[in-house]
């Protein structure tokens, strides 16, 4: 059954992102999403998992924002490959940014829970983390402001 689940999915993907640069902003937005999430599993510190997943809490709920995003764009400038529409380029600058300053958020995660371990002390990687999470909800924030019209509907 999940196997149907993820190809409704993935048409509905295609039908509201395309199979463009909207598509890729939201897929690697969602897989720093994912990988944020890994470096949650086998957390033994209990302070540093809780700290942590108060921060995925606040990146999950991002999700929707991107999308809409992305969604907004790609009904607006339709994206079939690689080229940029012109109008949008700050929008999927923004949005680029947020994917990778997502990715490095994980990183900064998995460092924290690595000093945990190692010296007991996360308190310095927790705060390098809500940082890189903050610099994700300000792409957010300017994406959604370069969009034609400002903030997508539904937001």
């Amino acid at each position: 059954m999940a196997f149907f689940a993820a190809a409704r999915q993935g048409r509905k993907d295609d039908a509201e992102l395309g199979t463009g640069v909207w598509r890729r902003a939201h897929d690697r937005f969602r897989r720093g999403l994912d990988r944020y999430h890994q470096i949650l599993e086998g957390i033994e510190d209990d302070d540093v998992y809780n700290e942590l997943v108060v921060i995925a809490d606040d990146l999950g709920a991002m999700l929707p924002r991107v999308r809409a995003v992305c969604t907004s764009a790609q009904a607006s400038s339709p994206s079939t490959g690689l080229d940029i529409p012109g109008a949008l380029l700050q929008v999927h600058r923004a949005l680029s940014r947020a994917g990778n300053t997502l990715a490095t958020t994980a990183e900064a995660a998995a460092m924290t829970r690595l000093d945990g371990e190692r010296w007991g002390i996360a308190s310095a990687g927790l705060d390098n983390v809500r940082r890189r999470a903050q610099l994700v909800a300000d792409d957010i924030e300017e994406a959604e402001r370069a969009m034609p019209g400002g903030r997508p509907q539904g937001q």
